[in-house]
């Protein structure tokens, strides 16, 4: 890869690990589910008026829409004061593992050994930050962050299911296109649970900051980071560019730390650790069984 290209791949990963901290300053100002129908609005408009529609069918694009919809509402729900923003970057990169399970399962395609040997390796690391939410006493993680946290991780799986069975396809279109059905259920579920009248107190009010917070997990996330990624994955094989992912904990953490001040302790790198380790294994083993 041209040093070009390799500093476009950081740049995504960068935007997309110290994400988590924006989120934390938006939720600062705007109840988590209206943080994620104003993410999905401006995920979407203006920009499905320039970006083509991908040659997918609608029901494709209605259920991805609904999954990361729900993927982010909980994510959102979780980090507003159950999971720091750090903790959050490596807690749903068990997305990874359970797609994994889920294509076992669904479609009968047997794990490999490496496969095996990765997942063992990162629910040690899952183990321990379950244990920290149920056994002790900080303020790193609780249960119920613990919960939501793995239930976005889940809808995420069930999102890539979707994506995974159409192949190839244009992703930047494809999150602009879904964006939209994800905004009827979570403007709903805002409605229903955190009110109207929270919605008019807190609209007019919104700092310049929150905005921007807005504006970057429209178009620092899915503008950028997925009309970026998809161009180098149209110029590289995806075994090229696909293990610049596991650089977004570092990232989520690293940014969380430095701008939050989220401590470190030596249980959290542990399962930093182990978790990655886990991802290095599937993906790196994966590589190296497709060049094989």
């Amino acid at each position: 890869m041209p040093l070009s290209h390799i500093l476009l791949a950081l740049a995504v990963v960068a935007v997309w690990g110290s994400n988590f901290v924006v989120i934390k300053f938006a939720l600062a100002e705007l109840p988590p589910l209206l943080l994620a129908t104003l993410r999905f609005i401006f995920s979407a408009l203006p920009w499905l008026l320039f970006v083509p529609r991908p040659a997918v069918a609608w029901r494709d694009l209605i259920v991805f829409g609904v999954l990361i919809g729900l993927q982010f509402s909980l994510l959102f729900l979780a980090m507003r004061q159950d999971i720091t923003p750090g903790l959050a970057s490596l807690l749903m990169q068990s997305q990874v593992f359970m797609t994994l399970l889920l294509v076992a399962w669904l479609q009968h395609e047997p794990m490999k050994r490496v496969q095996l040997a990765g997942l063992a390796l990162a629910t040690l690391g899952f183990a321990l930050i379950a244990w920290q939410g149920m056994f002790q006493t900080g303020h790193d993680v609780t249960p119920l962050g613990l919960a939501l946290g793995l239930g976005g991780a889940l809808c995420w799986s069930l999102g890539n299911m979707v994506s995974r069975r159409l192949g190839k396809v244009d992703m930047l279109g494809f999150m602009v296109w879904s964006s939209v059905f994800a905004v009827p259920p979570l403007l709903a579920l805002s409605l229903w649970f955190e009110g109207p009248a929270l919605m008019r107190e807190v609209l007019p009010h919104i700092s310049v900051s929150a905005w921007a917070a807005v504006a970057w997990q429209a178009l620092g996330n899915t503008l950028f980071g997925f009309g970026a990624w998809g161009w180098l994955l149209a110029r590289h094989p995806a075994a090229t560019i696909t293990p610049m992912a596991l650089l977004i904990p570092i990232f989520g953490m690293g940014s969380s730390a430095l701008l939050l001040g989220e401590p470190l302790q030596a249980w959290k790198l542990g399962a930093a650790a182990l978790v990655m380790g886990g991802l290095a294994i599937n993906v790196l083993g994966a590589r190296l069984g497709s060049k094989a």
